[in-house]
């Protein structure tokens, strides 16, 4: 049963630190929903930002950044507590009920970076993970998957540098990225081959990933100072 309005009490300081959070817009750590009409679809924001850097999720803020707020926010949350139950393992976060005036009221997710790394929401039988590049939530690769699961416990990370990797080298001086696709396509390497050997740099921190709808997206790291078994 929701909650009578007054039960929030309307904080004016607390509004302004909301206004100024919306003016940054969406981003890698802040996104924007304008109701929990579509539940499971706020749980893969959460868990984009769970298995990512952390976040901010509100829900009653349009996309342009109106602060439309909501008349019922306890069913709201009721309907999102629910999805979150199809969240494997169980999130970490903060929820916040923020009065607006006029009975409007917007819900804050602070979600926090998880420690154990990747959450799942499950489907039926079957389950898919979520991470956040840029402003979007994109379905984890299975690349991606294992990079935010092995990045969590990763100490020296070696990897054997043969002419595979020095290929790869030369390809990204010359080219901005390339992908899992690309990689297997040039050098004729059977998938599970090809995935292991970018996964093993990008955990050297050799390389660096960007998760892509389309295919991950690989480029060299910034930091390339990293152990090597020949």
């Amino acid at each position: 049963m929701n909650k009578p309005q007054e039960a929030y009490t309307f904080n004016a300081r607390q509004v302004q630190d909301l206004k100024r959070l919306v003016l940054q817009g969406e981003g890698s750590s802040l996104e924007f929903k304008r109701k929990a009409a579509y539940p499971e679809k706020i749980v893969r924001e959460m868990i984009a930002f769970a298995n990512t850097k952390g976040g901010i999720l509100l829900v009653g803020v349009g996309d342009d950044g109106s602060l439309a707020g909501l008349k019922y926010p306890e069913g709201e949350s009721y309907v999102i507590r629910e999805a979150l139950k199809k969240c494997r393992p169980s999130l970490s976060f903060k929820e916040t009920f923020i009065p607006i005036g006029n009975s409007r009221t917007i819900i804050q997710y602070e979600i926090f970076e998880s420690t154990n790394k990747p959450h799942y929401l499950l489907n039926g039988e079957a389950k898919e993970s979520f991470v956040r590049s840029n402003d979007q939530s994109i379905k984890a690769s299975r690349e991606v998957r294992e990079i935010v699961k092995r990045a969590q416990h990763k100490k020296d990370v070696r990897f054997h540098y043969g002419e595979h990797e020095q290929f790869l080298m030369q390809y990204l001086e010359e080219n901005p990225f390339i992908t899992l696709k690309k990689f297997i396509e040039l050098r004729g390497l059977k998938r599970f081959y090809a995935s292991k050997k970018l996964v093993l740099l990008v955990l050297a921190d050799v390389l660096k990933i960007t998760p892509h709808e389309r295919g991950d997206l690989y480029s060299l790291a910034f930091n390339t100072n990293t152990r090597t078994s020949r």
